[in-house]
């Protein structure tokens, strides 16, 4: 079976937060879960529809991709959060996802993509330079890995990421 995928719309919101409310529960408690989807306020799909995008087979989605074209920086989109249904995972289904995104991003002009993720997420990392993403210099490392300490606030450190899509 194949995905199709297509850009998002608003009436997508609730169907996003449900998903992450019911995908990350295999690696955080659902409460953390919970939690986790208020990174995903309805304003995403309300102003960047464009270029966010959900992934449905047979009527039910399997995965979706929230990104923007940053406001400030003209050759810069940034891709905020993904994610794909876990039955799913190493399909190829966020590599399609992140294909659409490089590719409405290049239309509009962008060059370069920025994306972060948490120093834990090994995975995560490992899929990021898969996909062509280099390591941005951080201010410590971790197993490695350069970290951005107290990114997005005291604690919450992260790795940042940005590939070049000057040549799509």
């Amino acid at each position: 079976m194949t995905d199709l995928l297509r850009q998002a719309e608003e009436h997508d919101h609730q169907r996003i937060v449900t998903a992450i409310e019911s995908w990350w529960t295999d690696s955080r408690s659902p409460a953390a879960a919970r939690e986790l989807s208020l990174l995903v306020p309805r304003l995403f799909l309300q102003h960047f529809s464009r270029t966010s995008f959900v992934a449905e087979r047979d009527g039910r989605m399997t995965g979706f991709l929230i990104g923007f074209l940053s406001a400030d920086r003209a050759e810069d989109a940034y891709i905020h959060f993904v994610g794909v249904d876990p039955a799913l995972r190493r399909s190829g289904l966020a590599r399609a996802l992140y294909a659409d995104f490089f590719d409405a991003a290049s239309r509009a002009g962008r060059r370069r993509v920025h994306c972060i993720t948490s120093p834990a997420n090994s995975g995560s990392i490992a899929f990021h330079q898969s996909m062509g993403f280099e390591l941005v210099p951080g201010d410590a490392e971790a197993d490695g890995v350069p970290v951005h300490r107290d990114y997005d606030g005291r604690g919450h450190d992260r790795v940042c990421f940005v590939r070049d899509i000057s040549g799509l």
